[in-house]
């Protein structure tokens, strides 16, 4: 038997949303332009914290590209946001986590955030240079060992790939000097974007540990999907 679900692409279209698993807060999208229908698209609560984290890392590398701030001021700012994004993070994947056996994946991608927010904030407070001049390769490096937990625990090719584009990313920003954050913040974002946007491979949810306890939110399935959102 593979370890990956090959029997899965790595990436597809998005199913009809009444076939997910986590429907409560789902967004759904509809923008009509002269009565056509232009842009269709729903987002779970996992896409949803993929999105935040969008927003934080495009905000923080093309600030530090583009707009000449106090480093100790966009450290305090990104800070905070970085926090609040994974505070958000943990709040809108629980469910899905609890569900599929693989809390543990939340608490590696905090531990990853959080610690490097603390060695950032370290290295401009006492002017530690060496990791000043490797910050993007550091949050690359970073977020790829965050990818590579959450495919090992999945059996996901597709977050195995992007752990890969993030390694890979450390490989060329060499190639791109002066322009490092620019190419790390949308190495990030893009990754980001690409598995909000479209449904990923995972190993089946028939193969969650057997012994694993019967969870209220497991009964209340139906019922949450009830409780979606409808935007647009």
């Amino acid at each position: 038997m593979s370890f990956f679900p090959t029997n899965q692409p790595i990436f597809c279209k998005k199913p009809d949303p009444s076939t997910i698993q986590d429907c409560k807060g789902l967004w759904r999208i509809r923008w009509k332009m002269r009565g056509r229908t232009i842009f269709k698209q729903f987002y779970t609560r996992i896409d949803q914290s993929m999105m935040v984290w969008a927003l934080v890392t495009a905000a923080i590398f093309f600030t530090a590209q583009f707009f000449p701030i106090n480093w100790t001021t966009q450290a305090i700012v990104w800070s905070i946001l970085t926090l609040a994004a994974t505070a958000m993070m943990c709040y809108l994947s629980w469910f899905w986590v609890t569900v599929e056996d693989v809390r543990w994946t939340v608490y590696w991608w905090v531990f990853l955030m959080v610690g490097g927010t603390i060695l950032t904030d370290a290295s401009i407070a006492y002017g530690w240079g060496n990791i000043l001049i490797r910050l993007c390769p550091l949050w690359l490096a970073l977020c790829g060992l965050g990818y590579v937990g959450t495919g090992w625990a999945l059996r996901s090719r597709s977050t195995l790939l992007g752990a890969g584009f993030h390694f890979l990313g450390i490989g060329i920003l060499p190639a791109f000097r002066g322009w490092e954050y620019l190419v790390t913040g949308l190495i990030m974002t893009g990754t980001l974007v690409l598995f909000c946007e479209r449904r990923w491979d995972m190993r089946p949810h028939q193969e969650v540990k057997a012994t694993a306890p019967d969870r209220p939110e497991m009964k209340g399935d139906r019922r949450l999907r009830d409780d979606s959102v409808y935007a647009g």
